[in-house]
């Protein structure tokens, strides 16, 4: 008897682990042709708070580790990414991109999370500031992660959109919980198995595979996020969203962008969107 190929199982990623949804369901996932791909899992409302109850609990840890070890910890991930090229490459494939295309997007994700490695220890000499002021204080600005943030990942391009959109976020020092493209999901998982084996700290990043319309809602609500990244072009959606966010004065960053190639797509104000500025006041008397 010829053996049967194990497939890979495409789960959930929460909290450094790979549950399945607790919901129990599932969406197919299929190819150009119309052939089945992989069964995802479709993340419910439980699966979303599970995901930001773990990354509230990893924020602190995240926000206080160094500019160097975040920075290292982007560049292991990029070259985690490096050395599963092929993988990625033959995915993207798979889900309907021709050869030229692929390569150029797996590639262009890698160089993004090595440009992003590389402002680690650098933003906060561009966003920082000693302020002027008439009276005997020094005053000082600088920059601090907002917390926890809610990503919509863009929904085509799913793996250079997804790596476009986190690693400012992670490099500013914040948590995220992500919804990957409805479209384009395998990638998504695949690169959270590249995180797993990063040296990313369990919580810090979670990725979730569902429906933006059922779970978009929730992820501007809920009242322990403190920012969301909205990657999309529907009047609605952002409407819903900036209406959900203000329960809370959640901030709301809109990508309403349909193509993530091109040195325009990365800067260091990329990482000022998800940052808070904090201002202290010392006295130069006594």
């Amino acid at each position: 008897m010829s053996r049967i190929d194990i497939m890979k199982t495409y789960k959930l990623y929460i909290g450094g682990k790979f549950p399945r949804t607790e919901s129990g369901r599932y969406f197919p996932v299929h190819n150009k042709k119309g052939q089945l791909l992989a069964n995802m899992c479709l993340a419910s409302r439980k699966d979303f708070r599970n995901a930001v109850v773990v990354a509230r609990k990893a924020q602190s840890g995240w926000q206080n580790a160094t500019a160097l070890n975040k920075g290292q910890i982007l560049y292991r991930i990029a070259e985690m990414l490096e050395g599963r090229k092929d993988q990625f490459i033959k995915e993207l494939e798979t889900q309907g991109y021709s050869a030229k295309k692929a390569t150029e997007e797996v590639e262009a994700s890698i160089d993004r999370l090595v440009y992003y490695a590389g402002w680690s220890d650098k933003f906060q000499q561009i966003f920082s500031a000693v302020n002027p002021v008439s009276s005997a204080h020094f005053n000082f600005s600088a920059p601090e992660p907002t917390g926890v943030i809610s990503i919509v990942a863009p929904e085509s391009q799913g793996l250079l959109g997804l790596v476009s959109v986190i690693a400012p976020v992670l490099v500013g020092g914040n948590t995220s919980v992500i919804l990957a493209s409805n479209s384009m999901p395998l990638s998504a998982i695949s690169f959270a198995e590249v995180l797993h084996s990063s040296d990313v700290p369990p919580g810090v990043i979670n990725i979730l595979t569902g429906e933006r319309k059922e779970l978009v809602s929730h992820m501007a609500s809920h009242m322990d996020v403190n920012a969301i990244v909205y990657s999309g072009n529907s009047e609605d959606e952002i409407k819903n969203i900036s209406e959900l966010s203000s329960e809370n004065i959640k901030r709301v960053v809109l990508y309403k962008k349909n193509d993530w190639l091109g040195d325009h797509n990365e800067s260091p104000y990329f990482i000022e969107k998800t940052l808070e500025i904090k201002t202290t006041w010392h006295p130069t008397k006594v």
